[in-house]
This record gives C-alpha cells, sequence and structure tokens, in this order.
C-alpha cells in the first residue's frame, strides 16, 4: 500500500505531514506505516494499492481521471479564493517594480508543463491580457522557480498560492520578491485514492484527522477542513498549448 503528501513537503513541514498522514492512518484502520518520499509522482498516483495522495489539478483532468478516485478538496482558506480553491502567484524580485506587460518581454520560470498553477494558470491569465513570455525556463519546482527569479535566471514566475505562502514562512524568499498579480481561482490540489477503493472511508479519515491536528499543526499545514468539489469542475478548467508552442524559444535546466 501506498501513501503521499508530497505537494507541500519541504523540510520544515515533513514532521507535521507525517503526524497527519498517522492520524489518517488511525482513522482509517489500514494503510502504510509512512508515507512515501522515493518515488515519482506519476507512479504513485497510478499505483493499484495506492491509499491516499496528492495530486494537481492539471494531471487530474489530463491523465488521472477515470482512473483514480477524488477524496476531497484541503481547504487552505486562501485570500480571494472560495474554500477548497486556490490561484497562482505571479512574482518578481523585490527591486524590480516592472507590471507583468514587461515581465512578459524577459524569462518566464515555470515547474513543469503538467502543472496547473505553476504552467496552465498562469499562461491562460497572460493569454486573456494579451500577453505571452518572450523566453521559458522550466525549472523542475516551485521553489526553483522562485529561486530563479531571486537569482537573476527569470523575469518571473507563478507560484501556487500555499507554496508562495510557505515560502514567506520558511525561507528568505518572501523578502527577496514581491506578488506582482494572481490568477483567477480554481480547485485546488485534490487529494486521490485508486480505482479499487472506496473513496467515502478514505475522506471521513481525512475529515477526522484534520479535527484531530493540533493546532499548530494545522496552522502549520493551513488546512481548515476537506470540501466535495466535483470532478466536472476539475475537467471544466481549460487547458494551454504546451510550451514549446505557447513559446517557440526556452531555455535548458
Amino acid at each position: 500500500m501506498t501513501a503521499m503528501l508530497g505537494m507541500y513537503d519541504m523540510p520544515a513541514l515533513r514532521p507535521v505531514n507525517d503526524r497527519f498522514w498517522s492520524l489518517i492512518r488511525t482513522h482509517l484502520a489500514e494503510g502504510p506505516g509512512q508515507l512515501t518520499r522515493d518515488r515519482d509522482f506519476w507512479e504513485i498516483w497510478q499505483d493499484p494499492d495506492l491509499v491516499f495522495a496528492q495530486t494537481c489539478g492539471m494531471p487530474y483532468r489530463t491523465r488521472l481521471h477515470g482512473t483514480v478516485h477524488l477524496v476531497g478538496t484541503p481547504d487552505y482558506g486562501l485570500p480571494g479564493c472560495p474554500p477548497g480553491y486556490y490561484c497562482s502567484v505571479f512574482v518578481a524580485c523585490a527591486d524590480d517594480a516592472r507590471g507583468l506587460p514587461e515581465l512578459a518581454t524577459g524569462v518566464f520560470a515555470y515547474n513543469e508543463a503538467l502543472s496547473q498553477s505553476g504552467w496552465s494558470a498562469p499562461i491562460t491569465h497572460l493569454s486573456e491580457l494579451g500577453l505571452a513570455p518572450a523566453r521559458l525556463l522550466e525549472t523542475g519546482g516551485h521553489a526553483l522557480s522562485a529561486q530563479a527569479v531571486a537569482d537573476g535566471h527569470a523575469d518571473f514566475a507563478a507560484l501556487d498560492a500555499l507554496t508562495w505562502v510557505l515560502l514567506q514562512e520558511h525561507t528568505d524568499l518572501g523578502r527577496r520578491l514581491r506578488p506582482v498579480a494572481t490568477t483567477r481561482p480554481t480547485p485546488a490540489l485534490p487529494y486521490i485514492t485508486a480505482i479499487t477503493r472506496d473513496p467515502a472511508p478514505v475522506a471521513a479519515a481525512v475529515r477526522a484527522a484534520i479535527s484531530d491536528l493540533s493546532p499548530a499543526d494545522r496552522a502549520a499545514l493551513h488546512i481548515r477542513g476537506l470540501i466535495d468539489i466535483a470532478p466536472d469542475l476539475y475537467l471544466a478548467v481549460p487547458n494551454p498549448p504546451p510550451p514549446e508552442a505557447a513559446v517557440p524559444e526556452s531555455w535548458p535546466n
């Protein structure tokens, strides 16, 4: 059996995620003794023995829909977002006063092409403004995109709104970067289980575990509850063109 909470699992939060999973496992009365942290995300998401994991909206709607069950969506209480929703935050260097139109003439750092918050939402937002990045830099992670901007390797990036909050709390990137704009909210990163499992007991265990978290752990995870968001609302989010079609010129990692 497999369980994974890798989407918001920076070193400072690993002990908290371990305690969260332990509570879920206790209420579910089954599951692996430890979270998996040493396997590819796609391998975990498609594992027939998957008990519990968190994925992203774009992987769910493009590849995982119909092969996994949605368990529910965590509510992180993000500003400007309905319960269970999130957005992307465009960031630039703290001393860079340019707006999106000027930033788009430079290099856009993104984590990967199947990321809702790092690629899909920002590219859709820019397109609606009649903008497109001049060049791309694929980094492999939100924190790496933020670091690329802070270090001057990219002009701007788009980060998952919760990741942006966590980076401000646990790293120096919060003072080195500034928020420029936000995208339209979309359903946040859902919890999933294998298609062969009944998701209802898993959802009940997650709700009980959230209730049982200590106030400090709940605050560290920024989790307020579990929201039921229909699959159709995830599938209705538009898919942008891939990077090679959206921007002909890109930089290597």
